[in-house]
């Protein structure tokens, strides 16, 4: 079967190399400009140093570009990805068309494209699209049932990745125009203001309140490890985390989790990884988890209670008090614990300052009163054991290697057969020989901080020469430095196919196509598709147009799918919202007033 990947936010440095360290097999970072998360880019020096940790385990690195460009902004894209191109990253990620227009025009160079979830990939036609322009990789539109992905797999060749953990958008993504539309914040260039995770009540044509003051829009998190094999099955080949704005611990837990869900497949990348924790999902960030729109459930996907982490369920409230309150669980609860509760439908939490282990359970003293009622259930999202044991990981990736000793020369070579012959001089040979060897053994061994691990080392010689264990350090040192720099040099980044014309599945494009630069439109007219209306951001009149399209549909989910009533949305300034339902495609639009 084709290797897979195992692809992993990384905000930063830090976080990339966690990633790596913890298995993943490519990951995905923003570059200085132009990401879909402005707050999460990063310098070419650091990308550079990252990429030259990942490519000695062939750990791939994707960069981000995948934000909508002006005709200034596109100029400087262009110099940043041969900036990209020149440090070896292995893909950029993109959305803007306007990018495809300087590779068909011969002014970059083959860096290899993806096109990213903002395309709006969610349909045969479009994913077809993408294979015959040349794009190597389509990030699958998340609504996508398991269905649609082996449908798309049959007709197309392309490489398909998926999103299998981590927040949800409520709206196709790249079709999301409501943050731009409250306040000028446009989420297709990098500045999204999370509308959907904001409080609005529904009403009727007449006014009356159907659901008051909730968190309407706001879904619960992506959870798809129970369902890797029928992914594998379906056709996905990389398994994307979201979460470039997550922390370290974050990325450490959930990279690991799934990469253990992953060993028994072959994957791209090399080395063993060292363990030293148990991964557990329900113990980082997380708003309650579904598997959604996988199988489409449509009863399992909203949290209309809050848009904050529940974290893990942990037992229930057996009795309480003005100053404290016991609660029956299996769980270990330690002092600065963050525990919170779902007391008439809003989420309240608080600290444990004390414990005391009784008969009945753990009575918990907070830092504050909480009014809790027997059989109310207990969540911890803040686990203060298990963020410690985060931080205090030692998890490492390590590419196993054996050295052998000659006379006058070390040969080392790793496990991929990546070989270094180093040769070194004495000036006479070792009086005692069984203690020469032992300390050669014990010196060349002291591989912790490298990114290798000494398998086996082979002696081909019956006299040793007399080297201090200094000398044989610095052997070390240089051979292995001159291994790292061997891997490096040997390896290739794979070459773009040049950019092709290809008919595009509509004749006419608007707004939706997210056109903001004359490059775009040349490319969407040169593929047959006549650009009648350029991007949301560009235009005054957004009246009637539409701000979400989602599968999350709140007609269904408070009337039920018979309901002709007329609804509304209405935000926590009053304005009010209408919406529309195309139930052929089981799908809510909101649109603007």
């Amino acid at each position: 079967m084709e290797k897979l990947e195992l692809l992993a936010p990384a905000q930063n440095y830090a976080c990339a190399i966690a990633a790596i360290n913890s298995g993943a097999d490519a990951i995905y970072i923003g570059a200085p400009n132009f990401g879909a998360r402005k707050n999460a880019s990063n310098s070419i020096e650091d990308i550079e140093k990252i990429i030259n940790y990942a490519h000695l385990f062939n750990v791939k690195v994707y960069v981000t570009l995948n934000t909508i460009l002006d005709d200034d902004e596109l100029i400087e894209c262009e110099k940043l990805i041969n900036k990209l191109y020149e440090i070896k990253a292995d893909a950029l990620i993109i959305q803007d068309f306007g990018i495809l227009r300087l590779a068909l025009d011969n002014k970059l160079p083959p860096i290899v494209l993806h096109a990213s979830t903002q395309c709006d990939n969610r349909t045969i036609e479009k994913i077809k699209f993408l294979e015959n322009v040349n794009f190597k990789r389509a990030i699958l539109a998340r609504e996508l049932s398991i269905e649609k992905i082996e449908k798309i797999k049959k007709n197309t060749n392309i490489e398909l990745e998926h999103f299998i953990h981590g927040a949800l958008c409520v709206c196709y993504s790249g079709q999301c125009y409501m943050s731009y539309y409250i306040g000028k914040r446009s989420a297709n260039r990098g500045e999204c203001a999370q509308a959907c995770r904001k409080k609005y009540s529904l009403i009727d044509k007449k006014g009356n309140y159907i659901l008051k003051n909730q968190y309407l829009l706001s879904l619960k998190d992506n959870n798809l490890s129970k369902h890797l094999d029928k992914l594998i099955k379906a056709g996905i080949i990389s398994f994307k985390i979201e979460g470039r704005l997550k922390d370290e611990n974050y990325v450490k837990n959930i990279v690991l989790y799934y990469h253990n869900l992953l060993k028994k497949y072959p994957r791209i990348s090399f080395g063993e990884i060292f363990e030293d924790f148990t991964p557990n999902p329900y113990k980082t960030f997380n708003r309650g988890y579904c598997d959604d729109y996988l199988f489409n459930k449509k009863d399992n996907i909203y949290n209309f209670i809050t848009p904050k982490s529940t974290g893990e369920y942990i037992g229930k409230v057996i009795s309480s008090n003005d100053k404290n309150f016991t609660i029956k669980t299996k769980e270990e609860i330690n002092p600065q614990d963050g525990l919170c509760f779902i007391i008439q439908n809003e989420l309240k939490g608080c600290l444990v300052n004390k414990i005391e282990k009784i008969k009945e359970g753990i009575k918990i003293y907070p830092n504050k009163k909480i009014n809790l009622k027997k059989g109310d259930d207990v969540y911890r999202n803040i686990d203060t054991k298990f963020n410690k044991t985060l931080e205090n990981s030692k998890t490492k990736r390590k590419l196993k290697v054996n050295f052998t000793i000659e006379q006058n020369k070390i040969i080392l070579k790793d496990e991929n057969n990546t070989k270094i012959e180093f040769d070194y001089s004495f000036d006479e040979f070792a009086t005692n020989q069984e203690k020469m060897k032992e300390n050669f053994i014990k010196a060349l061994s002291k591989t912790q901080d490298s990114p290798y691990l000494v398998e086996k080392i082979t002696f081909k010689t019956e006299k040793l020469g007399f080297l201090p264990v200094s000398a044989i350090n610095e052997l070390r040192r240089e051979i292995l430095e001159k291994l790292s720099q061997k891997i490096l040099s040997n390896y290739k980044t794979k070459k773009q196919k040049p950019i092709d014309i290809a008919k595009f599945p509509q004749s006419k494009g608007d707004y939706h196509l997210n056109v903001h630069n004359s490059k775009a439109k040349e490319f969407y007219e040169l593929c047959d598709c006549k650009i009648i209306e350029n991007s949301f951001e560009s235009i005054e009149n957004h009246k009637n147009k539409e701000l979400m399209r989602t599968k999350h549909c709140l007609k269904r989910a408070a009337l039920g799918c018979k309901s002709s009533e007329e609804l509304f949305l209405v935000d926590e300034k009053n304005v009010k919202y209408p919406l529309k339902f195309d139930c052929e495609n089981c799908e809510m639009v909101i649109l603007a007033p």
